[in-house]
């Protein structure tokens, strides 16, 4: 059984993912490494309404029964935390990253919260966005050097030492794209583009 401080974490982590509409009732993902262990929500699960028994527990190296009941990307999570420095995952289908994933090859964000703490959120293109088996070979890839990453059309992933970490990179990278599409919709020139002040494409 998980420890109530831990499913707190999990519980806390998805409702605000729900309440900011980043996913429909059933889908996006969390997850925790604990050791050799990834701690997920069970395949299904309301991330809006978990209960201690949505959390699986399944072997971060080998697949075990755990697989049976865990998220259909628990091998992305698990690829992630092979290849990564990530202690905590969120998978988000946040919709002003999707938009802006479909019209641009990545995302320069241009608030200062943004550019201060992501300077550009990169987007790849894989031949199943909406599988596992592409996402698990080529968003590890990513998360090595960026906290958070787009899947072209999919969502989002973000890394954190916690959930809570990862959740302050999957809502700032969401409000930055939030931000950038509107400014987008305007038509008119930014008054002062500190992304290419400090080369962003460089990064």
């Amino acid at each position: 059984m998980i420890d109530l401080a831990t499913f707190k974490q999990f519980q806390i982590t998805g409702k605000v993912l729900t309440d900011h509409r980043y996913n429909t009732s059933h889908s996006g993902n969390i997850s925790m490494r604990a050791g050799g262990k990834i701690l997920i929500k069970r395949r299904g699960a309301m991330l809006g309404y978990l209960e201690p028994e949505d959390i699986i527990e399944t072997d971060l190296y080998n697949t075990d029964s755990g697989i049976m009941l865990s998220s259909t990307e628990t091998d992305v999570h698990r690829q992630i935390y092979l290849n990564t420095d990530a202690m905590a995952i969120i998978h988000a289908h946040n919709p002003f990253c999707v938009i802006l994933s479909l019209i641009e090859d990545e995302i320069t964000c241009l608030d200062a919260e943004g550019t201060y703490m992501y300077k550009k959120i990169p987007i790849i293109e894989v031949d199943n966005p909406a599988g596992p088996t592409d996402a698990a070979r080529e968003v590890p890839k990513v998360l090595k050097n960026y906290p958070v990453v787009v899947v072209r059309s999919h969502g989002a992933f973000a890394k954190g030492n916690t959930l809570f970490d990862a959740l302050q990179n999957i809502t700032g990278a969401e409000q930055s794209a939030m931000i950038r599409y509107h400014i987008m919709l305007t038509g008119k020139p930014l008054k002062r583009d500190y992304s290419k002040e400090k080369f962003f494409s460089e990064w």
